[in-house]
């Protein structure tokens, strides 16, 4: 089982749920590159395509034929594509939040010109390629700061992803473990129709679970599940984009269930 992170996140963001997945599989949780003890790339360009790159990269290179894949944001975007890609290789699929931009965001994004949309992109690299990491004096410091934007979560929860999450400074400060250049996404990137192309490669069961607190438009409802094969759709109420740190125990139960089902090939 391969579990991939999210933007600005990091591998043992996943920490709780790989330990209770890892009682019955192998459980894989890669850094995606310019997070956690990732290398940053020189230019600050981070395409979904080169995350999907690196994680076949690193399926090959463990030679790994057949796997369970899961992704949280970002990162079920990017386990999307592979299982579009390379169906044959993934034997459940599960994708917290993986879809990307509602149908209404598309529109808007479509409604704007092409020139207005590539010197939005412009400015907007130019001032990502700008900024710098967040310096913090301690590691107190940034658990304030991650508290006060989660309140809700446990203060054990707040303090690991806390810790996990910032890399340390040579003067003794600390900074979060994300490239902040890295968080622009490139007009270079595969059209929304061609994505949900790969989408209807899928052919292993699927699971799209939301929280219906989220930002994050239901594909249930937005007619975005249609495209695929075998997809089931799920909201956990009370619960928001980090839905599985937001109610564990249902997200657990849930996802559970889900990996009890038999595969399609069995």
């Amino acid at each position: 089982m391969v579990l991939v992170h999210g933007g600005r996140d990091q591998k043992r963001s996943w920490d709780r749920v790989a330990g209770e997945l890892s009682q019955s599989y192998r459980v894989i949780a890669p850094d995606l590159r310019g997070h956690g003890q990732s290398d940053w790339v020189s230019d600050g360009d981070y395409t979904i395509m080169d995350f999907v790159y690196d994680l076949r990269s690193l399926i090959t290179h463990l030679e790994i034929e057949k796997f369970t894949l899961i992704g949280h944001s970002l990162g079920g975007n990017i386990a999307l594509r592979y299982a579009g890609l390379l169906p044959e290789t993934i034997e459940q699929l599960v994708a917290l939040e993986g879809l990307g931009p509602s149908p209404r965001m598309l529109a808007e994004r479509q409604a704007t010109p092409i020139p207005q949309r590539l010197h939005e992109w412009l400015e907007q690299r130019q001032k990502m390629s700008a900024r710098t990491p967040r310096i913090m004096a301690d590691v107190a410091t940034a658990q304030a700061r991650m508290q006060a934007a989660f309140e809700h979560l446990p203060e054990d929860l707040i303090h690991h992803l806390t810790v996990t999450g910032v890399k340390q400074n040579q003067d003794g400060t600390v900074s979060w473990a994300y490239d902040p250049a890295g968080m622009g996404r490139s007009p270079a990137d595969l059209t929304h129709d061609q994505v949900v192309h790969l989408w209807g490669r899928i052919t292993c069961p699927t699971w799209l679970v939301y929280g219906a607190d989220s930002w994050a438009s239901n594909p249930a409802e937005d007619g975005r599940a249609k495209a695929f094969q075998n997809a089931t759709v799920s909201l956990i109420d009370q619960a928001g984009h980090w839905l599985h740190h937001d109610q564990y125990d249902v997200f657990m139960r849930q996802l559970h269930d889900f990996l009890g089902r038999p595969s399609s090939d069995t």
